[in-house]
């Protein structure tokens, strides 16, 4: 059964009628560009055949009744007119900030009855908060028949998870899930937006492993290295890291803390990675693709200080298969979640075995594996 068909039914059973529309919006995986996007520089990621469904229908007055069938089918109830942070349902929080968001705006929406599941692995680092933002915003603009378009859906997006859930994050999830592409990444300038596709090579899967370290954004250490950035970019009297560059960053070493020398390090080369990455694919030049991935995840390691030893030993065996036939590094915000591999279809079934193999015998944990493909975008 198709998730669709599952929320669809579960809609019947709970409302006892039929939805009146079903809406989906893919989680992401970055190739490359990692603690980037809140830095105002680039990033490169796809949108995955994973994500968050919904069958909803409008209703004639402001209250907003939802089903998650993914906790138990807990009900959660509340008006538009009194949105407030719910402390036992924090799953409910996502829609209560993107509501809020959306008002802004659009003050005139009406309430709705809606089911809700998602089959992104959540804390894995593959966006499943923002492809639960990005669904309930395509929902309530469909039903309400809202102008709203993918970029203005992912900022307001990211205004819910920054001012309401508290988690600083930058664009690159919400307008990924919003804006991807089927069988493209796409290269996003954090600063101004500007959007360009790149179409993955053929022959090529997206292979994704959960480590299965499990983290949580709001709690982990996301929000001091954004602080971390902001600290260099302050020093070097520039609004961002995004207009520094090494030399600048050497000149002024001195000023700030040895942390935050290594933080901005890591960004400053990490957006030249990106876009040399971008080039590199395009161009079908997989040695490089391999060399900047593996650069991306020793500076997430040594400057930027977010991997896991389980996170690292999965690069390392995953490495060992491909060579510079494909690239592996760790994707997401960090401390635990997934490695993203770029592996050529004749090396799938040995990494796959090599990864079954070895990595629970190093670690003692159990991975999960999932072959992706790049999909369309809920506002593309």
């Amino acid at each position: 059964m198709s998730r669709q068909d599952l929320v669809t039914q579960a809609y019947q059973s709970f409302f006892g009628q039929a939805p009146q529309l079903t809406c989906h919006a893919p989680g992401r995986v970055n190739l490359i560009g990692e603690h980037t996007d809140y830095n105002g520089g680039f990033v490169f990621p796809a949108a995955i055949n994973f994500g968050t469904d919904i069958a909803a229908s409008s209703r004639d007055d402001r209250t907003v009744n939802v089903r998650a069938l993914d906790f138990d089918n807990q009900l959660v109830s509340f008006s538009l007119d009194d949105i407030q942070f719910d402390n036992t349902h924090s799953w409910s929080n996502y829609i209560r900030g993107v509501l809020i968001a959306l008002m802004k705006d659009y003050p005139q929406i009406k309430g709705a009855d809606f089911v809700v599941s998602g089959n992104v692995p959540q804390g894995a680092g593959l966006s499943s908060s923002a492809s639960f933002e990005i669904a309930i915003l395509k929902c309530f603009a469909s039903l309400n028949a809202l102008p709203l378009d993918g970029i203005q859906a992912a900022l307001k997006g990211q205004q819910a998870e920054n001012e309401f859930v508290g988690c600083s994050c930058g664009i690159m999830d919400q307008l990924i899930s919003a804006m991807g592409k089927k069988d493209q990444a796409m290269l996003l300038d954090c600063r101004s937006l500007e959007i360009k596709y790149s179409a993955l090579p053929a022959g090529f899967n997206l292979f994704i492993v959960n480590s299965n370290v499990k983290r949580g954004l709001v709690d982990s250490e996301y929000n001091l290295r954004r602080q971390q950035c902001e600290e260099a970019a302050q020093v070097m009297e520039l609004d961002s890291l995004r207009d520094a560059d090494l030399t600048l960053l050497e000149a002024n070493k001195a000023k700030m803390s040895d942390v935050a020398y290594l933080r901005a390090r890591h960004v400053i080369t990490e957006n030249e990675r990106t876009l040399a990455m971008c080039e590199a694919l395009n161009k079908g030049e997989t040695a490089k693709v391999s060399a900047l991935m593996r650069a991306s995840h020793m500076s997430m390691k040594n400057d930027f200080a977010i991997t896991t030893s389980q996170i690292d030993e999965l690069v390392e065996i995953i490495h060992q298969q491909l060579g510079e036939e494909g690239g592996v590094r760790m994707t997401g915000g960090g401390f635990g979640g997934c490695v993203v591999a770029l592996v050529p279809d004749h090396l799938l079934t040995q990494v796959q075995q090599a990864v079954e193999t070895q990595y629970q015998a190093k670690t003692g944990l159990k991975e999960s594996i999932f072959i992706c493909t790049a999909e369309q975008g809920a506002f593309a």
